[in-house]
């Protein structure tokens, strides 16, 4: 067995033993907030490692597209665990005084819902893919002045393949448009979210197995006969998938404690420290993959977790709220989530829009950071009716962005929503592609 393996899971003990005995109730040593955020963010560093050599282990009998797509969905449960947590607390506060009352703190409880799941879905798309990018460029640098051949210049390429992951995102992100007009987000729009994710999955299932590239513990993994392969790999998710559930929520909490004691407003802290914590899983993620040249599938790993995180995540908040108040009520949707997500979902369209030609260029990626880093200042600094204006502005710029990629690049469009949609998945096999320029 690889040094890795064994040494990623012994590195992860402490943070799991802590989490799981505080939610058992088992002795443990009481840590200050920064510690216990330490401890429980190695947990998840190694647990993201393991993550990394189960899904590649996994392509030698799943397709890439579906080994990637379980591994996001297993990379992004930490913002499950959290978003989770936070409906539950609503609905319970909303079954109690029927109506979500503000906590001592001052927060709206079903705002706190809203504000985690919105933050985490632009930290992903303007923090993440950017990231990706760089991390992806600097390879290539490296491996370029080594001599060894790598994707075209100044962009990250995706293979034909991966149509279905941007098509189904330009769905759920088409759907989601008309959310801002609304007061709740109800039991109608989970069935409708939900749905979409079960035909992504669907569609996936049915693309072919090829073999993979692997290296190190991956390799050692995949050079086992198929039995135990499979055994090795699925326990590894499983191993991966308990250490992210038992230290994700403590991880966000004693980050949020911390911000907390240094006077940071709670809702930002909700809004943008704990995304940045839940995603950490699936960042790491992408960017080893981006860092051994393989920033296909870094990308692709990362659209795929922006895909269950809006449609799976997003649809099953108003199902854990209905839930825990006994009711058949939506989320309540107050006049700054509205514009939250009015923003979020601008940001998704141009997302899509830049996908449309199976390439993140260093230009997309730069215009997506940029636009991340004026909203998130704004938010720190500006008084809400200000920051208001500055979310209007910034999602009319996003739409009319994504409007241009699209019109500009609609030979493109169709061929792609066809080929993610309905093209058997041995015809999108290309040997080599030229990825158009954005």
């Amino acid at each position: 067995m690889p040094l890795p393996l064994p040494l990623a899971v012994l590195v992860a003990l402490p943070g799991t033993y802590l989490g799981a005995a505080a939610y058992f109730h088992l002795p443990h040593p009481e840590l200050p907030a920064p510690l216990a955020a330490l401890v429980y963010g190695i947990a998840i560093v190694a647990a993201a490692f393991v993550l990394s050599w189960a899904a590649e282990a996994a392509q030698v009998d799943v397709s890439a597209g579906l080994a990637l797509a379980v591994l996001a969905l297993l990379a992004v449960l930490p913002e499950y665990a959290v978003d989770f947590v936070f409906s539950l607390q609503a609905g319970l506060i909303y079954a109690a005084n029927g109506e979500c009352v503000p906590t001592p703190q001052g927060a709206n409880p079903c705002a706190l819902a809203l504000a985690n799941m919105t933050g985490a879905n632009r930290v992903l798309v303007g923090i993440g893919w950017p990231l990706v990018v760089l991390v992806a460029m600097l390879a290539m640098a490296r491996a370029r002045r080594s001599g060894e051949e790598t994707g075209p210049p100044g962009q990250v390429t995706m293979p034909r393949a991966m149509s279905a992951e941007v098509v189904y995102l330009g769905v759920a992100t088409l759907y989601s448009l008309h959310l801002p007009l609304r007061t709740s987000l109800t039991l109608l729009d989970a069935a409708v979210l939900v749905s979409i994710f079960v035909a992504y999955a669907v569609r996936l299932a049915k693309a072919p197995a090829e073999e993979p590239d692997l290296m190190g513990t991956a390799a050692w993994v995949g050079g086992h006969e198929r039995g135990r392969r499979r055994s090795i790999y699925i326990a590894m998710f499983v191993i991966a998938a308990l250490v992210i559930l038992a230290s994700a929520e403590h991880f966000a909490e004693n980050l949020v404690q911390t911000g907390a004691q240094l006077g940071v407003d709670q809702f930002l802290l909700v809004q943008w420290v704990a995304p940045l914590a839940s995603e950490s899983p699936e960042l790491i993620v992408a960017c080893l993959y981006a860092a051994r040249l393989k920033a296909s599938d870094s990308l692709g790993t990362l659209l795929s977790s922006k895909v269950n995180q809006w449609t799976l995540l997003v649809g099953t908040i108003p199902i854990v709220f209905a839930l825990a108040s006994f009711s058949l009520h939506g989320l309540p949707l107050d006049a700054q989530q509205r514009f939250e997500l009015l923003l979020t979902a601008a940001q998704s369209l141009f997302a899509v829009s830049l996908l449309i030609t199976l390439s993140l260029t260093v230009w997309g990626a730069v215009t997506l950071f940029v636009l991340f880093a004026v909203q998130f200042v704004g938010s720190l600094t500006l008084p809400p009716q200000i920051d208001r204006m500055v979310i209007i502005v910034l999602s009319i710029l996003y739409v009319l962005l994504a409007v241009g990629q699209l019109v500009r690049k609609r030979h493109l469009l169709v061929r792609t929503t066809r080929d993610g949609l309905v093209t058997p998945f041995d015809e999108l096999v290309e040997p080599e592609r030229v990825s158009p320029k954005q």
